[in-house]
């Protein structure tokens, strides 16, 4: 009799899970608007995307001696980020090759006369037009000024390989600032060749960029400049670049940069070449740590203290 009870509860032990197994599975729930939209709404609070090359049409060359040239755009979801780089890259290249209007003019009217005759499809072909496109199209001068420049070179005997290169890269992709680097170097014959690092801020729910002065509070700039400036005295004893700071600022004397960015050890200064010392210290940076800045920057610009914790004994107190 205890056997048959034991079958009959196996039994319907089995008959409920193959029931249960039967049952359709539910459906994952759907996100609500709201999720989306806050999703949304968190990515356009955000500084995504990377940089690529521009498609530069240079003639074919082979050779230790051939010229090399690199020049690359931002591509990320922020437009209004994109065409403010893609202004600086041009004028980056305008300080670096010197292209006179009428070249500009010459090479403008090249171009358009190796497009297609057809009205129509010029027309196509402006409403396709990508800004990578037409970027492209404006750094042409340009890239023939740099191939003029080595035609000239090698016309005088100089077996010098010139280069250039220009490159954004995203520092900080949201809050408190949004940071793009554009590095750019060059060589361009002669003694050496030439760098640079400018950092750009944007503030991404107004859509602005932010200078110096926007993190500054009221009148402190005189104190962010005093803190610095003792940065910059550490800076050249460290480096030993001469026997006291004071004989060191009869040739190179300090001043505070506004080429800027907040990285997570504090406010980053950074310098051009023969700013604040000779080509021999490269892109000099300085670094005023956050403890010195709490009443200097906005509070939003300052990094959020972390939580101090605190024991059971004192909780349960």
């Amino acid at each position: 009799m205890l056997q048959q009870k034991s079958i009959w509860i196996s039994s319907v032990l089995a008959v409920s899970i193959g029931l249960t197994a039967c049952q359709p599975q539910q459906a994952e729930p759907e996100k609500k608007p709201e999720t989306q939209k806050n999703e949304q709404a968190d990515l356009s609070l955000k500084l995504i995307g990377d940089s690529e090359k521009l498609q530069l049409n240079l003639p074919e060359c082979d050779g230790n001696g051939c010229p090399e040239i690199s020049v690359e755009r931002l591509n990320s979801n922020q437009a209004f980020i994109d065409q403010f780089i893609d202004a600086e890259i041009l004028k980056q290249l305008g300080q670096i090759l010197s292209v006179s209007p009428v070249e500009e003019k010459d090479i403008a009217a090249e171009h358009a006369a190796s497009e297609p005759a057809a009205s129509e499809v010029k027309s196509a072909l402006a409403n396709v037009e990508t800004p990578k496109l037409k970027l492209e199209k404006a750094t042409q001068p340009y890239m023939q000024a740099f191939l003029n420049l080595d035609k000239e070179l090698k016309e005088l005997s100089a077996n010098q390989q010139i280069s250039l290169m220009i490159k954004p890269k995203i520092l900080n992709a949201d809050k408190p600032l949004a940071t793009v680097v554009l590095n750019t170097s060059s060589y361009l014959g002669g003694a050496h060749g030439a760098s640079s690092q400018q950092y750009y801020n944007f503030d991404l729910s107004t859509q602005k960029q932010v200078q110096l002065n926007d993190i500054l509070l009221p009148k402190q700039k005189a104190q962010l400049e005093k803190h610095a400036h003792e940065v910059f005295k550490t800076w050249v004893k460290d480096s030993k670049l001469a026997n006291s700071v004071e004989e060191y600022e009869q040739a190179w004397k300090f001043s505070l940069s506004e080429n800027f960015y907040l990285s997570q050890q504090g406010l980053i200064l950074q310098y051009a070449e023969y700013e604040i010392g000779p080509y021999v210290v490269g892109l000099p940076r300085l670094t005023v740590p956050y403890d010195q800045l709490q009443t200097v920057l906005k509070k939003q610009y300052l990094p959020v203290p972390e939580p101090v914790a605190t024991s059971e004994a004192a909780t349960s107190k």
